[in-house]
């Protein structure tokens, strides 16, 4: 009988410790996954987009932990992205972001892939049609290299001046002005104040980032007297998300890619931001 009680309390604590166990393996199994933290920097619209983004439940459901950090300087942005302040950062067109890496090739960043292009419009507070703008009058363009070539890539394709002969994804400055037919004076300002100059008695139209329209209330499909077609040859204007070496192959950082996709997110871009057309493509169909 001893020896009976003796199996039976053998029994008790074996049973025991494999209910202890399927506890425990139930509890881990049940366990959460941890949310991965990404810092993303952005500027103008971009970033009201990507803090909509952020608090999304589709970045929940993708448990994707996302603190969106507003730039006013393009510039700094790949800066605190290379020295990893920031882990990525939305708010570059394809150009900017080649033209930044030939800059800085001990400090490279890395495209993800693409997310929208927005056209660049040609706006006028004092005429209605492109060939309202006389002879000897003055247009603005912003005076970053990037913004400054797709500027004058817009007059060209406005039929308001002729460019040297040069790649699609070629930055031009004003110096590859071929004809100017109606000798108009190019002012280069601060894409910032591009939107004030609609005021300017002295300026006859201006060039303006659809960003930057967006923030001033304009449209670029409705007030533009003319705006950049979507094909080819703007290519190089399409945006893009990019991430530093650290990080480039990090399979949580390309849930951000997925995330901007997503048709809920997509949705709300189009109802509150119309001018950022969505681009889903790999940046290899870019570098074509």
């Amino acid at each position: 009988m001893k020896k009976k009680s003796k199996y039976i309390l053998f029994g008790i604590v074996i049973l025991g410790v494999v209910i202890a166990g399927v506890g425990t393996y139930a509890t881990l199994s049940n366990k959460q996954p941890t949310d991965t933290k990404i810092t993303i920097g952005s500027q103008g619209t971009d970033t009201v987009v990507w803090k909509h983004i952020a608090d999304s439940k589709v970045a929940k459901q993708k448990h994707l932990n996302i603190e969106v950090k507003d730039f006013t300087d393009s510039n700094s942005l790949n800066k605190a992205l290379a020295n990893d302040e920031i882990q990525v950062n939305a708010f570059q067109s394809y150009a900017f972001y080649t033209t930044y890496n030939k800059n800085n090739p001990d400090k490279k960043v890395y495209a993800l892939g693409t997310t929208y292009i927005q056209p660049m419009g040609i706006y006028s507070g004092k005429y209605k049609s492109i060939s309202s703008i006389p002879k000897n009058s003055t247009v603005a363009i912003a005076n970053d290299a990037a913004a400054e070539s797709r500027g004058l890539k817009l007059l060209e394709s406005a039929g308001l001046v002729t460019l040297n002969k040069h790649q699609v994804d070629e930055l031009v400055a004003p110096s590859d002005v071929k004809e100017n037919p109606k000798q108009l004076k190019i002012k280069t300002v601060e894409s910032t104040s591009t939107p004030s100059l609609l005021h300017d008695d002295g300026i006859a139209a201006v060039a303006i980032d659809n960003n930057t329209a967006q923030i001033s209330k304009l449209d670029v499909f409705k007030d533009a007297i003319f705006h950049e077609k979507l094909d080819q040859n703007t290519k190089s204007n399409v945006n893009v998300i990019v991430t530093n070496k650290k990080h480039v192959n990090d399979e949580n950082y390309k849930k951000i890619l997925h995330l901007y996709h997503d048709k809920k997110i997509q949705k709300w871009i189009k109802a509150n931001y119309s001018g950022k057309v969505e681009i889903n493509k790999s940046i290899s169909e870019l570098e074509k």
